[in-house]
């Protein structure tokens, strides 16, 4: 058995292992981590195993499904899958470390059952990423959806139930188009049909442009939906907003990342032309994207809608150098969606940090916290560095790639991306001068009945009992800050895995290797 079928496997075994600990949460909790730790841990030899100079899908493992049909249940990992399988295993164990910190189980609500989503959903996801037959593709698609449905809808928000629904329509919608494109694209090989990804590759590339057209439309709709791109983002706000801070992470870190992912290995080999001829409408939708959702962000005053509108930003980003077609800016875009990944993950533990103490998710609740959570103010300018690409985080080496390369062929969408980097300074720099600086103030640190009395401004009256940092806390947010410093300064482990795989893809629609 291959190690990217463990990867899989392992999560839906210790689903099944918490069935019966439903009774103590306690317990469930120890089953589930130490399950998500091996998971970790089979990333090294996967990692490993893998040869950047080797073939364009390695790991490879395929059996017959439904023969007549020529579909296959077949798996394989690029450099590009693999770092964000990479991303998967190492977010989990964060997630379910927040799970008594910074997120709490809603009345009724077991430990065993939240973890076995999330479990479930881990195995899903990298379904889907290592995926080789685009039929399966499209049912791992549709069916990870159903856990991120519960996890939202059972133990999000107040309005958990409309953002769960919310989110599944848009995505299954965005589904069943792309179904129709691979049908199209399947009757289009000679003979007995397959959905074999390289098959369609070698056999789509060739139809006429007009064809290539639509059936590229499909799978773009399904993917700009996932990712998302404006204007059909509408459903992210929403379920961000009301998801556990958990469930947060992975949605926004991780699920979108197919919709990017999507555009990478079926949009640009399969419709080489189609992705040229319409990369202009694309472009604008992208930079759109950048100074839309930095404006919004920069009004935001809840936080959990202000990481979501941060999120578009930053997809406007990605959106912006895959589709400039150079090597610089797709290998931008790729460390982009590991690097996003990681700042956003730890943005959005921070603030759930900062929720869990206060009790509320308006920005106005807040302020001057830095007095008394000096520790966790700390984590949030990490974070919030990153997230606006400082120099010597992983963020900047992204979007500088993005930026640089898309300049070669898109200069003005390049110049226009640019302001969303001003932008996010501001917006970065707003929302922690708003929640940690100056004197504690706001109802969520201070009100009339508080707990011990350390306010540093008496006259706003006695202050809540607010601790900072923990052992447990520090554990979940550390290993994320050592990624952060680790890969602005060296990002060449990344760069020399997803770099060849790059290179394919862009020969695939320029029909040459790409100059470096």
């Amino acid at each position: 058995m291959s190690w990217l079928i463990a990867l899989i496997l392992v999560p839906l075994v210790g689903a099944l292992a918490l069935a019966p600990l439903k009774r103590d949460d306690r317990m469930a909790t120890r089953v589930a981590l130490a399950f998500a730790v091996v998971e970790l841990l089979l990333i090294i030899p996967l990692w490993a195993a893998y040869s950047p100079s080797g073939a364009r899908i390695q790991e490879a493992t395929s059996m017959d499904w439904i023969p007549s049909f020529g579909i296959h249940i077949s798996f394989g990992v690029d450099g590009i899958a693999l770092v964000m399988i990479a991303v998967i295993a190492f977010l989990v164990p964060i997630v379910m470390g927040a799970l008594g910190t910074a997120d709490k189980l809603p009345e009724g609500r077991t430990a065993a059952g939240f973890f076995a989503l999330i479990l479930v959903q881990e195995a899903l996801t990298i379904g889907v990423f290592a995926a080789t037959d685009v039929f399966l593709f499209y049912v791992l698609f549709e069916i990870m959806l159903i856990p991120m449905y519960f996890l939202i809808g059972s133990y999000g928000g107040p309005n958990r139930q409309y953002a769960a629904v919310k989110f599944f329509l848009y995505s299954f919608l965005g589904g069943l188009i792309m179904l129709a494109s691979a049908i199209g694209a399947y009757a289009l090989v000679p003979g007995k049909g397959t959905f074999d990804w390289a098959t369609l590759v070698s056999v789509v590339r060739d139809a006429p442009l007009s064809t290539q057209v639509w059936l590229f439309l499909g799978f773009f709709l399904a993917f700009a939906i996932k990712a998302p791109l404006v204007p059909f983002h509408t459903w992210l706000p929403d379920a961000a907003g009301e998801a556990p801070i958990g469930v947060a992470v992975l949605l926004v870190g991780v699920l979108d990342k197919v919709g990017t992912f999507g555009f990478l290995r079926y949009c640009l080999p399969m419709f080489p032309e189609a992705s040229k001829t319409l990369a202009p409408l694309v472009l604008v939708l992208a930079v759109i994207g950048v100074l839309y959702g930095s404006i919004l962000a920069a009004g935001q005053q809840d936080m959990k809608r202000f990481v979501a509108y941060v999120s578009i930003a930053h997809f406007g980003f990605i959106a912006l150098g895959i589709f400039a077609f150079t090597s610089q800016s797709q290998v931008g875009s790729v460390t982009y969606m590991l690097n996003h990944s990681l700042a956003t993950g730890m943005l959005i533990v921070v603030l759930g940090l900062v929720i869990a103490r206060g009790g509320s998710t308006r920005i106005s609740d807040y302020g001057g916290m830095a007095k008394v959570t000096p520790l966790l103010a700390g984590m949030l300018l990490v974070a919030g560095l990153s997230t606006l690409s400082l120099p010597g985080t992983n963020s900047f080496v992204s979007e500088f790639l993005v930026l640089l390369g898309s300049f070669d062929t898109q200069p003005v969408y390049a110049t226009l991306a640019t302001v969303g980097m001003v932008l996010a300074a501001a917006y970065v720099l707003w929302l922690y001068q708003r929640v940690m600086t100056g004197p504690v103030r706001g109802n969520a640190l201070v009100g009339a009945g508080g707990g011990p009395g350390t306010a540093i401004s008496p006259e706003l009256g006695a202050k809540k009992a607010i601790r900072d940092l923990n052992g447990r806390e520090l554990a979940i947010l550390v290993p994320m800050v050592v990624l952060i410093i680790g890969l602005g300064f060296y990002p060449k482990p990344v760069l020399d895995t997803v770099t060849p795989t790059v290179h394919a893809t862009l020969s695939a629609v320029h029909g040459e290797a790409p100059a470096k």
